[in-house]
């Protein structure tokens, strides 16, 4: 089971917008080998998808969905950053977790579950 590390620094969210990318109803996967072991992973939540309340609960809800996808689907040594998008919020949490582990496949650096 992979150890996930959050992506902090606005530098690796740039360096992200050069790497794969995989679009869904909910969000945007952006993915990108980091060249070490690790999984990283970050969150963009922008003001046009709500106010703050609706963009915490987005961030909940795609935290949550990453805790339960990427330990087994993610492939190590890569970085990625999900763009949230409106569906997010009401999109039913079967249904993001289905998008997400497509997501993972379509922008590669995933691999099959264990």
């Amino acid at each position: 089971m992979l150890a996930l590390a959050r992506l902090r620094r606005r530098s690796d969210f740039l360096a992200l917008r050069h790497g794969k990318r995989a679009s869904r109803r909910a969000f945007l996967l952006q993915a990108l080998p980091n060249g070490t072991d690790e999984v990283r992973i970050g969150f963009t939540v922008t003001k046009k998808l709500g106010n703050a309340v609706m963009r915490n609960r987005i961030k909940r809800r795609l935290r949550a969905a990453a805790a339960a996808v990427f330990p087994d689907h993610a492939a190590p040594g890569h970085d990625y950053n999900l763009l949230a998008r409106p569906h997010a919020a009401t999109l039913s949490f079967p249904a993001l977790l289905d998008d997400l582990r497509s997501a993972l496949v379509e922008a590669g650096g995933s691999i099959p579950p264990r």
